[in-house]
């Protein structure tokens, strides 16, 4: 395809040929490894905001994954670029996320502090290129799924490791010992912690996907109203919450001012009573809210980069700020009403403690690691080695085996 060149399609470990069908695209073949991986069926009993095993119509991490799939890929094609390389990366970009969500995010980076923290993005790269079980360096070291460069770097939310960012942020997308893969990935890009272009459709396609998702499962669990966007007072404590935690650099005017925007294509501000109707308006809310956010963006990209296929470092997402104003009021819509409050802060305190419990247990015992950990601790070379080991088995335990893993040995 236009745009890709034999060093995106390259492999850290190269392949024989011979075992490739000739039809099977490269980028396809990178797809459909994702789509078959361990970590990948994982993500079906992990939080995407509430609780997996709370209700029948919420959403997991899985089906988030899947739906930012579908977004990503249509976005990404009507931008030229490889629909198996946008795809790829929007199934990936949560497989790093260990139970219990950011929360359990932010319980294993004050855990590991001493080795270097922990963060989903730099645990999906690890696990692509070192933890899922594909393919192997002659010397026997695990490269992963021996993805291609450029889905790689698709999947690359945050290309920088710790404190490196060309931004003053927490995110990061590599611990140390991932450096020497991380770097051939990252050969050939102009600039340091420049994101390709399918990584920012991803991560828009991400945004969008749970900003209006999470809003549309609080409705549907009876936590969020949205006739709160009716009220003067709330919506002005929305907006400051929104650039708070998503948008600093938006006007808080801007964001309180597409509330009418949001509103309007809510539809009706009955309250949702789960009926079919119901169900139905709440649904074409969904699809009339995420047609928005990535049609503005597709034609805005379009109008500053021209026509004809746009890849790699040809352009960046161009998002309109009164989208994204909608975008991050949505999401202080579901951070106020369902992330933030304060029967959720009992929980989340006792999952931190869980985590956290489980990573000194298995740090002091680790023969209760599973097999495959097990045998990477034994090779460890150092304390902090063995560390790292323990927390990517906590890392990938689902919400249900943590909880019962705790229940055991704590």
């Amino acid at each position: 395809m236009t745009g890709y060149d034999a060093r995106d399609r390259e492999r850290f470990v190269g392949e024989d040929p011979a075992q490739k069908n000739a039809d099977r695209d490269d980028f396809a073949r990178d797809r459909a490894r994702v789509l078959h991986s361990a970590g990948l069926r994982r993500l079906a009993t992990k939080t995407q905001v509430l609780q997996p095993d709370t209700d029948d119509f919420i959403r997991n991490r899985l089906t988030h994954s899947l739906e930012v799939a579908q977004i990503g890929r249509e976005f990404g094609g009507a931008l030229g670029c490889n629909a198996d390389v946008v795809d790829t990366a929007c199934l990936a970009h949560d497989l790093g996320h260990p139970p219990y969500g950011h929360n359990g995010e932010q319980a294993l980076d004050a855990v590991s502090a001493s080795i270097g923290g922990f963060e989903g993005n730099a645990q999906t790269f690890r696990l692509l290129t070192r933890i899922e079980a594909k393919r192997s360096t002659p010397q026997g070291r695990s490269v992963g799924l021996n993805l291609t460069r450029a889905s790689l770097d698709a999947a690359c939310k945050y290309p920088w490791a710790r404190g490196e960012g060309p931004y003053a942020t927490g995110k990061f997308g590599v611990y140390t010992d991932d450096r020497d893969l991380f770097d051939w990935v990252r050969e050939g890009a102009p600039d340091a912690g420049r994101r390709c272009l399918e990584a920012q459709v991803m991560d828009w396609a991400d945004d969008v996907a749970y900003s209006v998702h999470d809003v549309e499962d609080g409705v549907a669990a009876g936590l969020i109203d949205l006739r709160v966007l009716e009220s003067a007072d709330d919506v002005a404590d929305l907006a400051m919450l929104a650039r708070e935690l998503y948008a600093p650099q938006l006007p808080t005017e801007l964001i309180a001012a597409s509330a009418r925007q949001v509103a309007a294509r809510a539809g009706s501000p009955a309250a949702y009573d789960g009926s079919r109707s119901a169900s139905a308006a709440l649904k074409d809310m969904a699809s009339r809210l995420i047609g928005r956010f990535v049609g503005s963006a597709e034609r805005a990209t379009r109008e500053r980069y021209g026509a004809g296929p746009l890849t790699r470092f040809a352009a960046d997402v161009v998002v309109p700020d009164d989208v994204l104003a909608e975008c991050v009021l949505l999401k202080a819509v579901a951070a106020r009403f369902v992330m933030l409050t304060a029967e959720r802060a009992t929980l989340m305190e006792r999952q931190r403690a869980e985590l956290t419990g489980l990573v000194q247990v298995l740090d002091a015992r680790p023969e209760l690691l599973d097999p495959v950990f097990r045998e990477e601790h034994d090779q460890a070379v150092d304390d902090a080695a063995r560390l790292r080991v323990v927390v990517d088995q906590v890392a990938s335990l689902t919400d249900l085996r943590a909880r019962a893993l705790a229940k055991e040995l704590l």
